[in-house]
């Protein structure tokens, strides 16, 4: 997993230098549309990568960030679910 994982990092760093792949990240797509445009670029993920990649970024990001995140999230939420 250590590998993929590696090359999700590597696609990531690519779009600072590669304006068509810093747009096409831009625009919100699903995780299978992500595992194409990786491949598109050369790169092998998994889901498995995507998800321990926003976990170890969820992991390295302060506790005061996390909290304002999910009060956000708890916003939209609340918004949402009527009642």
């Amino acid at each position: 997993m250590l590998v993929s994982l590696s090359e999700l990092d590597r696609l990531l760093d690519r779009r600072h230098h590669d304006p068509d792949l810093a747009r096409k990240l831009s625009e919100p797509m699903d995780v299978d549309a992500f595992l194409s445009l990786a491949a598109e670029f050369g790169c092998i993920v998994t889901e498995a990568d995507v998800f321990a990649a926003q976990q170890r970024e969820l992991a390295e990001q302060p506790s005061a960030d996390l909290q304002r995140q999910q009060a956000a999230d708890s916003r939209r939420l609340r918004s949402f679910i009527q009642g």
